[in-house]
Parts: structure tokens; C-alpha cells; sequence
């Protein structure tokens, strides 16, 4: 049996331990980072709203499909909220149609924009249901897609979402939330207990790009969609790109996030 020594220069080491340290700080993506990179993409990175938000939703879709296949969890309950998280559900409950789910929407705050009124009319097109009835949606749902707040929600949290986070505290039904649990603060994740959504943990979490830091408090099944990004631009915003498999566009991350 032999033992190999090698000598290392003290300098390189802590040179080494310095870059290591500095690539765990830059694994996430504040708040304020992600939309000022969701404004790059925008411009200089060629891209529309309309593509971004198709391709988080399709992201999405994927991800509920490799968590909860439709031959077992065939109803899925969408919960929209009014920005652009809720847009990425609905692109997720057209592309979840497809897949062979029977989705039903709650959608009870609609901006009238364009963007959004041609996601709803691509949803009525194929005869996707929408529901004003929260409480028995969830009931009789198999599963639920949180769509409600993403990285740019601010509290308070005001009607109807309060009575829709008391609810996702309370359900057994499995729930894959979008780029952050609703509720949660991007930065600091959860909220305090006893306040509004402390006991919201859904079962799967969607980071969209790259995981923000409340991700951190996560521990659940935890996947990454974000394969539009260029390794130029992931390099730039500090952050690592991880190997997507085959012709998915989400992967699946270690619990723990301490590498992409």
C-alpha cells in the first residue's frame, strides 16, 4: 500500500478556498438580481416577455410531469396570481393540457393586458377550465401548481390570496410552486411564525434561471429551469449552469444546492 503526499503552496490553497467561497455566494440570485437580468435578456439578449414566459412555463410542465405523471396525478389545480408568475402558469396549464393532465385554473385577479388575455384564450381554445371556487377546486384536485407571487412580491398579502395561502398551508395535496413558495420572501424565505404562510412548504420547487435565495431553506424535490441561458451570461451574473439531460428544458438539483 502506498501513500501519495502532495505538497501545495499555502497561497494557492487559500486561493483556491477563496474562489470556492465566492461560488457559493454567487449561487443565487437576489430579488433585485433577477430583474435586472430578466431586463437583459430582454435587450440584449433578443428575447420577448411572451418567449421567457414560455419557456418557464414549459419548464414548469415538465417538472410537475417528472414529479407527478398524469396516469397517477391526472387533475392539476393552477392557482394564477396577477403578474408574471401567474402567466407562467397559465403557459404551464396549456403545455400540461397537451401532456395529457385535465387542468383546472383559478385566475381571480386579470390584468387586462394583452400578454395575458391571449395566454387565457389559448387555455379557453382547448377547453382548459377555470374555476371561481377555490376551496372546492382544491378538494377535488390531485395536485396543485402554485403560480402566485414570484421573485418580485412584496407583502402585504391581500384579498383573495389571503384565504388562498391559508389554504396551501393547510392541504395534503401536492404542490409544485414556481420559482419561489408564495408567500415566501425571495431573500429571506419564509415567514416568520404565526405570520400568513409560515406553514406553506410545497413538495417541489421550479427555480426559474437560477434558484433565488430562499431556495436555501428549501428541502424538498427541487428542479432548475433556465436552459435559454447563455454560459456568457450565467458567467457574467455569477451564477452556474448546470448539464440538462437529453431534450429537457428542467434539472433536478441536490437538496442541499451546494452545486449546480
Amino acid at each position: 500500500m502506498y501513500c501519495i503526499i502532495i505538497f501545495a503552496d499555502p497561497q494557492s490553497i487559500k486561493e483556491s478556498l477563496a474562489k470556492l467561497v465566492m461560488a457559493a455566494s454567487r449561487l443565487y440570485l437576489s430579488a433585485k438580481s433577477a430583474a435586472a437580468l430578466d431586463a437583459e435578456l430582454m435587450s440584449s439578449g433578443g428575447f420577448s416577455l411572451d418567449q421567457l414566459m414560455e419557456l418557464a412555463g414549459l419548464s414548469c410542465a415538465q417538472a410537475v410531469y417528472k414529479s407527478h405523471p398524469p396516469e397517477l396525478k391526472r387533475n392539476v389545480l393552477i392557482i394564477a396570481g396577477p403578474g408574471n408568475n401567474g402567466g407562467d402558469g397559465l403557459v404551464a396549464a396549456r403545455h400540461l393540457k397537451l401532456f395529457g393532465y385535465n387542468p383546472m385554473v383559478y385566475y381571480p385577479k386579470r390584468p387586462n393586458k394583452d400578454i395575458y388575455n391571449r395566454l387565457v384564450t389559448q387555455l379557453f381554445n382547448l377547453k382548459v377550465s377555470f374555476t371561481d371556487d377555490i376551496d372546492m377546486a382544491i378538494t377535488e384536485t390531485d395536485q396543485i401548481l402554485d403560480a402566485t407571487f414570484g421573485f418580485s412580491f412584496q407583502p402585504p398579502i391581500r384579498d383573495p390570496f389571503v384565504h388562498v395561502i391559508g389554504l396551501l398551508e393547510l392541504t395534503k395535496k401536492p404542490v409544485t410552486s414556481v420559482d419561489i413558495p408564495s408567500s415566501w420572501n425571495v431573500d429571506s424565505g419564509p415567514p416568520k411564525t404565526g405570520e400568513l404562510g409560515a406553514g406553506f412548504v410545497p413538495d417541489v420547487l421550479v427555480s426559474l434561471t437560477a434558484p433565488k435565495p430562499a431556495a436555501k431553506f428549501f428541502k424538498g424535490t427541487h428542479f432548475l429551469g433556465g436552459r435559454f441561458v447563455s454560459r456568457e451570461m450565467a458567467e457574467k451574473w455569477g451564477f452556474s449552469l448546470p448539464d440538462y439531460p437529453g431534450v429537457d428544458q428542467v434539472v433536478e438539483l441536490p437538496v442541499d444546492n451546494e452545486k449546480l
